[in-house]
C-alpha cells in the first residue's frame, strides 16, 4: 500500500452563499470543496482496495478481526487544514448498512429500529412515492461562489423507488450544465446518525451528502463528497469562524451502491461506509454543536474549470434512515467467573465494546455497579462486588483513553446482596449477580 500527502491545502473563496430553494434564499456551500494544491492518493496494487486494506494491520479477514486499534496517518498543513487517512478506524465494530432484499433498487432495504445500539430511529424513507417527500425541499438557482453553475426543480426526480438528482444540458438554461440538489430543510437536529444509500451513475459534476447548520456558517460537514471522479470520496468537517478543515479520505468504486454515515455526538464525528469506520474528528472544538439540516447535491463546475461533464450523470439514492440517541441505558458487563474479579477476554471485548458505544454516543456520564456472587452460593464473600467494578472501570478508562475519548465522568459502587434486575439490553444475558450494571446518561 501506498499513501501519499503532499502539498498544502486550499480553497477557492466565495461568500457562501447557496441559491434559493423553492424560491426561497438559503445560505450554502460550494466555494470551500477544491483542495487546490493539496495532494492525496491511496494507490494500492490491484484494483479498488477494501476497508481494511486501508490500514497496515495483518489480518485477511474483517469479520474475525478484533483489533483494538488502528494505524493513523495525519498531514497537518497550517493551523486550519489537516488530512486524515485511514483515521482510526475499528474494524471490528459493525453500523447499519440496511437489510438484504433483491427486491430494492440498491440490494438493500433500510435498517431497522434497533440496528444501531443506543439510538432509535427517528427516519427513514425509501423514496416509495413518485415526488419529493414532505419535508424535503428541491434547489433552484445558481450559487454565488460559481455563477456559472445551476439548480433546477426539474433535475430532482423521484420514480421506481429511488431519489434521483440529474446534471445534464439543459436547453431551458442555454443549454448548460444544470443539476439537482436537495435538502432536509424542515428537519434540523442537533447529534444523532444519519445513513444514506446511494451510487453515482458516472463521472462529471461533484456530488456531497452533508450536515448543514439551520442558522449561520460554519460549521459544515460533508460526510461523503466526490470532485468530479468515481474512485474516491472525501469527508470534510468545516470549523470555527476562520473555516478550520479536517478532511478524511477514502478510495472506493462511488458507481456501486453504498451505505454512507455519519455518527454526530457531542464529542466526535464518525464517518461510516458499509457499515466500517473510515474516518474519525474527535477533537471538541472542531464538532458542531447546533442544529443542523441533511443535503444532498450534484454540482457542475464548468466555469471554474474542473468537474465539467462531458454527458449527462446522475446521483441515485436509495433511501435515507436517521437515529437519535437514547436518554438513558442500562448495560451489564458478564458473567465473572465465580468467585473472581479477573477480567477475561470474553469480559474484555465487551469492555471495549461499551468504550466504543460511549464514543459514538457522547455519554457524559457512566454508573457501574459491581455485584457479587449469588449470595447463596458464595455468602462471604463480601469485596467481590467491588474488586469487580474497579476492574471494569480501570479498564473502560485504559479503553476510552486509547480512542482519544476525553471527559466521562464514571462512577463506581458494589452491592453485595445481588438483586435481579428485569428485562433490559444486555451485553450478555445474565441476572445482576456475577456482573457489572452499567448506566448509561
Amino acid at each position: 500500500m501506498t499513501i501519499v500527502a503532499a502539498g498544502n491545502p486550499k480553497s477557492s473563496k466565495g461568500d457562501g452563499k447557496r441559491p434559493t430553494t423553492r424560491g426561497r434564499p438559503r445560505q450554502g456551500l460550494g466555494w470551500a470543496k477544491r483542495t487546490g494544491k493539496c495532494k492525496v492518493v491511496l494507490a494500492f496494487a490491484t484494483g479498488v482496495a477494501p476497508l481494511w486494506a486501508m490500514v497496515p494491520v495483518p489480518f485477511a479477514n474483517v469479520a474475525s478481526h478484533n483489533a483494538t486499534s488502528a494505524a493513523t496517518l495525519e498531514n497537518s498543513v497550517g493551523a486550519s487544514h489537516r488530512t486524515v487517512l485511514a483515521d482510526r478506524a475499528n474494524l471490528s465494530t459493525a453500523y447499519p448498512i440496511g437489510i438484504a432484499n433483491p427486491n430494492s433498487p440498491s440490494g438493500q432495504s433500510p435498517p431497522n429500529g434497533s440496528a444501531l445500539q443506543g439510538y432509535q430511529l427517528s427516519y427513514v424513507n425509501d423514496f416509495s412515492a413518485n415526488n419529493l417527500p414532505a419535508g424535503w425541499s428541491a434547489f433552484s438557482g445558481a450559487p454565488s461562489s460559481d455563477p456559472g453553475a445551476q439548480w433546477a426543480l426539474d433535475h430532482v426526480t423521484v420514480s421506481g423507488g429511488v431519489l434521483q438528482l440529474s446534471t445534464y444540458q439543459d436547453a431551458n438554461y442555454a443549454n448548460r450544465w444544470v443539476s439537482g440538489g436537495v435538502c432536509q430543510c424542515s428537519v434540523a437536529r442537533t447529534y444523532g446518525a444519519y445513513f444514506v444509500r446511494s451510487r453515482l451513475t458516472g463521472p462529471g459534476p461533484t456530488q456531497v451528502e452533508l450536515l448543514w447548520p439551520a442558522a449561520g456558517w460554519p460549521p459544515e460537514v460533508d460526510f461523503n463528497e466526490t470532485y468530479g471522479g468515481t474512485n474516491q470520496s472525501m469527508a470534510t468537517d468545516h470549523f470555527g469562524v476562520s473555516n478550520g478543515q479536517i478532511h478524511s479520505t477514502v478510495n472506493i468504486d462511488m458507481t456501486k451502491w453504498h451505505t454512507w454515515g455519519l455518527i454526530w455526538t457531542p464529542t466526535s464525528l464518525t464517518y461510516v461506509l458499509d457499515g466500517q469506520i473510515w474516518g474519525t474528528v474527535t477533537g471538541i472544538s472542531e464538532i458542531p454543536s447546533q442544529p443542523m439540516t441533511l443535503h444532498i447535491q450534484q454540482q457542475a463546475w464548468c466555469a471554474s474549470g474542473w468537474a465539467c461533464p462531458t454527458t449527462a450523470q446522475s446521483t441515485l439514492v436509495d433511501w435515507v434512515a436517521e437515529y437519535s440517541p437514547l436518554a438513558h441505558q442500562t448495560l451489564r458487563v458478564g458473567p465473572f467467573a465465580v468467585g473472581s474479579s479477573k477480567i477475561t477476554k470474553t469480559l474484555h471485548s465487551q469492555v471495549l465494546s461499551l468504550a466504543m458505544q460511549i464514543k459514538s454516543e457522547g455519554n457524559p456520564t457512566v454508573a457501574l455497579v459491581g455485584y457479587s456472587d449469588n449470595s447463596s452460593r458464595r455468602p462471604k464473600n463480601r469485596n467481590l462486588g467491588r474488586a469487580r467494578v474497579l476492574a471494569v472501570a480501570a479498564l473502560l478508562r485504559e479503553q476510552l483513553a486509547s480512542l482519544n475519548v476525553t471527559g466521562v465522568n464514571i462512577s463506581v459502587s458494589s452491592v453485595n446482596v445481588p438483586v435481579t434486575v428485569g428485562p433490559i439490553s444486555q451485553m450478555s444475558p445474565v441476572p445482576s449477580y456475577s456482573a457489572v450494571v452499567v448506566s448509561l446518561n
